[in-house]
């Protein structure tokens, strides 16, 4: 088992992730935002799997053991508060909706710490006073796959992380992993809090996710992700982030999301 990293201080910066790059587990005394601005960021704790394409933000409460995960090319923006500044009031980890003004923000206020050194300058005070005040009016969004405890719901959850397209019903899957269908739907909500077409639902969302920062066209997404069509995925995607699929993809973002001078 790999030690768990102590980085006493949250930093706030921007840094470019390569696809597929990882940031191995490590916990904070501060609290940190943790934003892609380009790209799709898995972070996963100890509660599961937070998901973090553009127009969300992930807010990661000190002493949180986290890992990031890139999707494509990320452009990662991390924002460290100290624990005693919790604009948020959340003791546990939530995704949280990202509006154009708030993107503007983090971007401004992790470029100016990345490269400059910090100052007490008005101009820095109030850009962070404004990126606080726009976090505490932030709506939480679910875009959360929680991790099962219960082996036959890890069973479960592990046949459709591999093959998300499998569209079998709960009672064929509790066939196969010798449970009940009752059994496993007071699972899913007792150990997930969701039931199981959420938890289905939120995980092929999550891998749509990755596979359109992959620059996947977006009927090979729906098709793999189990959506009958693409229309059928176009309208859950949308309802899910605002937008269609094809704003997540590399090409529609744009590269000054995160500089790299």
């Amino acid at each position: 088992m790999k030690e768990i990293r102590h980085e006493p201080v949250a930093p706030t910066r921007t840094q470019w992730l390569a696809p597929g790059a990882a940031i191995d587990p490590h916990r904070h005394d501060d609290h940190q935002i943790v934003y892609a601005g380009r790209g799709v960021l898995a972070v996963t704790t100890s509660t599961g799997l937070w998901i973090a394409p553009a127009t969300r933000a992930i807010w990661v409460p000190a002493g949180t053991v986290h890992a990031h995960q890139a999707h494509g090319e990320l452009a990662l923006h991390l924002v460290g508060l100290p624990a005693s500044e919790n604009p948020l009031n959340l003791a546990e980890p939530a995704s949280l909706t990202v509006g154009p003004l708030l993107r503007e923000l983090i971007l401004a206020h992790t470029h100016a710490h990345t490269h400059a050194p910090p100052d007490d300058s008005p101009e820095r005070a109030r850009l962070r006073a404004v990126l606080l005040d726009q976090l505490r009016v932030s709506p939480q969004q679910p875009v959360h796959l929680p991790t099962p405890s219960s082996p036959q719901l890890k069973a479960v959850c592990e046949i459709l992380r591999t093959n998300p397209a499998d569209n079998r019903t709960l009672p064929a899957l509790g066939r196969e992993v010798g449970a009940s269908d009752r059994t496993l739907s007071r699972l899913f909500k007792a150990d997930l809090g969701m039931t199981f077409p959420q938890w289905r639902t939120q995980l092929r969302l999550y891998r749509a996710l990755v596979l359109l920062a992959e620059d996947t066209p977006v009927t090979t997404v729906a098709h793999r992700c189990g959506w009958s069509s693409a229309s059928a995925f176009i309208d859950v995607f949308r309802r899910s982030f605002g937008h269609t699929p094809g704003a997540h993809q590399p090409r529609s973002q744009s590269v000054s999301a995160c500089p790299k001078g």
